[in-house]
């Protein structure tokens, strides 16, 4: 017997049929109406999320919920703006779907095209951050791609105000399926999500470590995602001093709650002298709290500055806080070594006026964004120019990083041919295969 859950995520399957052929100036029609929908009922976001932290303050008294959390679930006039933006942005970006990425004639007449199309079913669970459901609805939406959403608890009132009224945005627009857009709010349902892996396609998990990690390890469905955000910035010896202070600082301080702030600051043994004892100040006077090695505690104690001894856990530790731990190296390789060893291939950063070393640093590290002289935070689709961003990826798969709707279309082949049949590319008087590249667009043969 079908329950009532599954039959929501069949409705979404089958609507992702049909909005895959919906074209580009009905779907624009559809997210010019979102973004207008979004502003015109900012009071009832606004009082929905109200509610929200009223509980979450109660949780995070209770041990329920974490301080970063609590931050990420927040919502005001500046982040109901940053929704309307971010919708505005994915109407300038080109439809990623329909576009011929090769054209090869295997013989005469007979001519295979691989064209880009939605990946079908989308399954967004996360925590916590409101803003996910305009993000990645916006992108889903202007890819082709039917979405099932399924937010914490913490987030439940502001969740369903946003996604209301949303979906009733997009209601009347011309060919475009409400229900390929679906919102889950029981616990109960995540469990019922992870198993439907015959019908959704791929899972995009937004949240803490231990919850990405959990969504990984219960569903055979494709995830797209990343457990941990442990990010570095290493300080070379040739680096700008002024320009070390700024990235180390915006990379810690400008957010710290997120997955691509800074967690470990490595410094080259030769600068450590000059640029430890100001920056410690800087983050000490921005409420840092530092965890420090034998080598660079010995600065601290100079300058009469707080601060503890890190113990191997804080090199894998996700602080998500104004925690900082800090290590001296002797040369960059020991830097790398030490990114590549407890890093989680997120995103990591150089600070140097050498070149040769910007070129390996970028070559050697293996993350999904590497930073030369600039802020590990920048790691964004946003900031990348995708308009918003489902998640970030560290997997080695089809997208990686930042991914915006570059990672919700994948390709399907599509063969023309006129009763071409296989028979004839076989046996003693075999036609023989031409694998020219052609420069055509599936749209001008169909």
């Amino acid at each position: 017997m079908t329950s009532d859950i599954e039959s929501k995520v069949i409705e979404a399957k089958n609507a992702s049929i049909r909005l895959s052929s919906v074209n580009t100036a009905i779907k624009n029609k559809a997210l010019e109406n979102m973004a207008e929908a979004l502003g015109k009922n900012r009071e009832a976001i606004l009082e929905a999320n109200k509610k929200d932290l009223e509980i979450a303050g109660k949780m995070l008294q209770e041990n329920k919920l974490s301080q970063a959390l609590v931050d990420r679930l927040k919502v005001n006039d500046s982040k109901i703006d940053g929704m309307i933006a971010g919708i505005k942005d994915v109407m300038k970006l080109d439809d990623p779907t329909g576009e011929t990425l090769q054209c090869l004639e295997l013989d005469k007449g007979l001519v295979l095209y691989k064209v880009s199309c939605p990946i079908g079913l989308i399954g967004v669970i996360f925590e916590s951050r409101p803003d996910v459901v305009p993000q990645v609805m916006s992108l889903c939406l202007k890819s082709g791609n039917a979405t099932i959403f399924k937010g914490g608890s913490e987030a439940l009132n502001s969740n369903r105000t946003i996604f209301n009224i949303l979906k009733d945005a997009i209601k009347n627009t011309e060919r475009i399926p409400e229900e390929a857009f679906q919102l889950m709010e029981t616990r109960e349902e995540v469990m019922d999500i992870l198993s439907f892996d015959n019908h959704i396609d791929l899972l995009i998990p937004r949240g803490s470590n231990e919850f990405v990690k959990y969504i990984q390890d219960n569903t055979k469905i494709p995830v797209l995602g990343h457990a941990d955000g442990i990010c570095h910035v290493y300080v070379d010896n040739e680096a700008d001093i002024e320009k070390a202070v700024n990235v180390c600082l915006d990379s810690k301080v400008q957010y710290p709650a997120v997955c691509n702030a800074m967690e470990t600051m490595l410094v080259h043994s030769e600068i450590a002298e000059t640029f430890l004892p100001e920056m410690f100040k800087t983050f000490t006077n921005s409420d840092v709290e530092l965890r420090l090695d034998e080598k660079s505690m010995g600065f601290a104690y100079k300058e009469a500055i707080s601060a503890k001894s890190t113990t191997d856990d804080d090199w894998r530790t996700e602080y998500n806080d104004l925690i900082l731990s800090v290590k001296i190296v002797g040369d960059m390789e020991e830097a790398i070594d030490h990114i590549n060893k407890y890093g989680s291939h997120h995103t990591d950063a150089i600070v140097t006026e050498n070149q040769q070393k910007k070129k390996d640093f970028a070559a050697l590290v293996d993350s999904s964004s590497v930073m030369i002289n600039a802020s590990t935070r920048f790691a964004d689709g946003f900031r990348y120019g995708k308009g918003a961003e489902v998640g970030i990826s560290t997997n080695k798969i089809h997208a990686r990083g930042p991914v915006g709707m570059e990672g919700l279309v994948i390709y399907k082949y599509i063969l023309i041919g006129n009763g071409d049949k296989v028979a004839d590319y076989s046996g003693s008087d075999a036609k023989s295969y031409t694998h020219q590249e052609l420069n055509l667009k599936i749209e001008d043969a169909l």
